[in-house]
């Protein structure tokens, strides 16, 4: 999962990711990346340096260059925490995963300030006047520019921080406890699983026609597969081994004709029936997932398999075949 952590001058942004480090997070900092650009520049690196080159390559590149640049960093499987997010932009982009949550720390001014003085960098404010004239400079209406109170009401979390470090790393704790499972990625029903399974196996197709996939499934496992294309030692339909197709391309047969020149090519439905026969095993009572519905022979075969039901993504323009499978009381579904 990914954490972003936005707040205001003070509020333990720093803090809250040095935790989430110690729990095994990536931390992963917007900012670094406007260091190196700095640095490739010979330029002295200092907050307006940063502020003023990201304005430059949010304009040049997109508001979201910065959000694009740290995901090229994350891989699947680890947890991340992203810092420095200062523009909407940058939000909307990593919102589109479903593993991103972006978290908001808050601390009262008086609290804030107290920080900065503590730690007494050079650049900190020293005085409240100081302090807010530094985050009027980060909260612009320019949609290129940083804008720290806009990007602060898209998290979905805010953690309060005005007590001890020691409570903030319990709340931390407590907030990936909450959303660790709630942030994993979506797992497909088993319908498009094995839909996009079939849509990987019409890849295979050899066929000068639209590739067609096919697979055959008992109880949630694959007993076969198959795919629109020449019999096994023909030449492949796409090297001109089937001539009814070649000379459809050359306009000399119409398409839908299947007699005027015959066809050499297997359906994939037909394939995937024939294959699981040709290894044994028994169709009866199977379901039957195509990229698209059967034709009527297709539907003849899957008939006699003793198929019991077929889903299909796209619908091809043979009313028989799927008038054959309701009479025959074959289930049917368009996906």
């Amino acid at each position: 999962m990914i954490i972003g952590i936005t707040g205001s001058y003070g509020a333990g942004k720093d803090t809250a990711a040095e935790i989430l480090q110690k729990m095994n997070f990536t931390h992963v900092s917007f900012s670094d990346t406007l260091r190196e650009e700095l640095k490739t520049r010979n330029k002295k690196i200092s907050r307006d340096a940063l502020i003023s080159v990201g304005n430059e390559l949010r304009l040049k590149q997109g508001a979201d260059i910065l959000a694009k640049s740290a995901l090229l960093k994350v891989k699947e499987g680890e947890n991340y925490v992203f810092t420095s997010i200062r523009n909407p932009d940058e939000v909307k982009l990593l919102q589109q995963r479903k593993d991103f949550l972006l978290v908001n720390v808050i601390a009262s001014d008086k609290v804030r300030l107290q920080r900065l003085v503590a730690r007494n960098r050079e650049e900190d404010p020293k005085t409240l006047e100081e302090m807010r004239a530094k985050e009027k400079l980060e909260n612009t209406a320019d949609a290129h520019a940083q804008q720290l109170k806009t990007v602060a009401k898209l998290a979905k979390v805010t953690l309060v921080n005005d007590s001890s470090v020691e409570k903030l790393q319990s709340k931390v704790e407590r907030l990936v406890q909450d959303w660790m499972f709630k942030l994993q990625p979506e797992r497909p029903d088993w319908d498009h699983y094995f839909m996009n399974i079939a849509n990987q196996v019409k890849k295979r197709s050899n066929c000068l026609s639209a590739p067609k996939g096919a697979i055959i499934v008992k109880d949630k496992q694959i007993i076969s597969a198959g795919y629109c294309g020449t019999p096994k030692r023909i030449k492949n339909c796409r090297e001109g081994g089937c001539q009814r197709c070649t000379q459809r391309h050359l306009g000399k047969v119409k398409p839908g004709d299947y007699y005027a020149v015959p066809c050499t090519c297997a359906h994939a439905e037909e394939n995937a029936i024939v294959q699981a026969a040709c290894n044994g095993i028994s169709t009866q009572g199977t379901m039957l997932y195509t990229t698209f519905t059967p034709c009527h022979q297709c539907a003849k075969m899957i008939i006699n398999a003793g198929i019991k039901e077929v889903i299909a993504n796209t619908i091809y323009p043979d009313d028989v075949g799927t008038a054959l499978l309701k009479e025959a009381k074959v289930k049917f579904r368009v996906l």
